[in-house]
């Protein structure tokens, strides 16, 4: 593949993202910070793969948001649907020169896990980062976490391999699982993402109608 043509981007992370009923805005403590400790500031198993947390108290959990807040990279985001604020996720590791850029740093509260609204945010975060001009969008995990595992395969992202003794992470090993979509990869990913948050697929209870399917960990 010739790249002759390529040159690096000029980006910088996006203030607000909003569509198909998600909100993201670049972490603004005095005014997410309140929601977002209510919603899982204290939830232990919220922050058991995470660097941080979980806060015992408001106090500690502002002091977090500040930090996050004044960050460039990461790029943290709140998210909420039409309610309060009850997610936070972040743009990474961002490497302009060769078109990569990865979403991680993913705390969603329990009002807010699998969610149609979950789904919708994380779709905009790919999107956005695709109609940047990136090649290439990365998800990495603790291998242990088999639910953020199956939240990339779902959302389409290829299983690249498992880095072996990664980090210590909280007085303990990670192995990092990795996961990618690539620009050729993403039409058909868009394609499924958008009809499965067609207001169509999803009955009068809010229930989906038809799954988004999942990639194999195979190979």
């Amino acid at each position: 593949m010739s790249l002759a043509q390529w040159r690096e981007l000029d980006y910088a992370p996006p203030a607000r993202m909003a569509g198909h009923g998600a909100v993201l805005e670049r972490l603004d403590p005095a005014r997410h910070a309140g929601d977002l400790f209510a919603a899982n500031g204290a939830d232990p198993e919220m922050w058991r793969y995470m660097h941080c947390g979980p806060f015992a108290d408001f106090d500690t959990y502002r002091a977090w948001a500040d930090g996050a807040a004044a960050s460039a990279d990461p790029a943290f985001y709140g998210i909420r649907g039409d309610g309060p604020w009850i997610g936070v996720a972040s743009l990474m590791r961002i490497d302009r020169g060769n078109g990569v850029i990865e979403i991680g740093n993913i705390a969603f509260s329990g009002a807010l896990k699998r969610t149609r609204n979950a789904t919708a945010a994380l779709h905009l975060m790919i999107a956005q980062a695709f109609e940047a001009g990136f090649r290439r969008v990365e998800w990495k995990c603790n291998a242990e976490n088999a639910a953020s595992r199956r939240a990339a395969l779902r959302l389409g992202f290829g299983y690249e391999g498992t880095f072996r003794q990664h980090m210590v992470v909280k007085g303990r090993n990670r192995d990092t699982a990795w996961f990618a979509i690539v620009d050729g990869d993403w039409p058909a990913i868009r394609a499924a993402h958008l009809a499965w948050l067609d207001p169509g697929n999803f009955d009068g209870d809010g229930q989906q109608r038809k799954p988004l399917g999942a990639s194999s960990e195979a190979g």
